[in-house]
Parts: C-alpha cells; sequence; structure tokens
C-alpha cells in the first residue's frame, strides 16, 4: 500500500523559515513527478511546487520562486520542502503529493491536482505577523 505523510508544519513569524518532508512508503518513485500543494479554507488546492523523481528538474509559481525549494532523495522516498522568507499569505494545509498520470499531465501540466494518484494527509502551516 502506497502511503505519503508529511511531517508537522507549525506557526512561524513573518521572514521566518520552515522545512517540511513527505515520507513516502510502499513504491519507489523513478520515473514521476512528485509535487507539493496547498490550499486555504474556501479556496481550491493550488500546486506550487514540482520536482521529477530522478531528473534534474523543478518547477515553482511564481508565489513562491526564490523563497521555496523542493527536493527529493532516498531514491524517490523522501520529499522536501524548505521554506524561506515567510509570508502570512503562505498560512494554508500543505499536501504531499507523488504518481503522476500521463495524460493528465500533458493535458494540464504539472501543477493540476488531478494529474497525481497519491497524496498525504496534510499539514498545517501558519505565519504570523
Amino acid at each position: 500500500q502506497i502511503q505519503l505523510k508529511e511531517s508537522a508544519g507549525g506557526s512561524v513569524q513573518v521572514g521566518g523559515s520552515l522545512r517540511l518532508s513527505c515520507s513516502i512508503t510502499g513504491y519507489t518513485f523513478v520515473n514521476d513527478y512528485m509535487a507539493w500543494f496547498r490550499q486555504v479554507p474556501g479556496q481550491e488546492r493550488e500546486g506550487f511546487a514540482v520536482v521529477h523523481a530522478y531528473r534534474d528538474y523543478r518547477n515553482y509559481a511564481d508565489s513562491v520562486k526564490g523563497r521555496f525549494t523542493i527536493s527529493v532523495d532516498g531514491g524517490g522516498n523522501s520529499l522536501h520542502l524548505q521554506l524561506n522568507s515567510l509570508k502570512p499569505e503562505d498560512t494554508a494545509m500543505y499536501y504531499c503529493a507523488a504518481g503522476s498520470k500521463r495524460g493528465p499531465l500533458a493535458r494540464l501540466g504539472d501543477m493540476a491536482e488531478s494529474v497525481y494518484e497519491f497524496w498525504g494527509q496534510g499539514t498545517q502551516v501558519t505565519v504570523s505577523s
């Protein structure tokens, strides 16, 4: 059974940093894209950081570019997200995702929610001023 589990999030002040990890068990992702999404109550889940499990590829939404860094290690068994220079608008529930589906990936791009088959349960990040 494939499972993804995020590490605990937390509360930080504006300008602070946080590191999230996602442990993956039950499968080793090799030729797949892996991603971080976030969701604010009342809004859709938003993809903002993507990495390929094997190739040197990363993609970021403009809202986090230059502040967040996505990485993968352990042969595709661990996904990480370094969050720097945090802003109040970064407050959200954060989810890791893996298992990209080729059809939706080609049609919708790598930040679409329907691209990914496997999801973590989410972890809360709160940024306060």
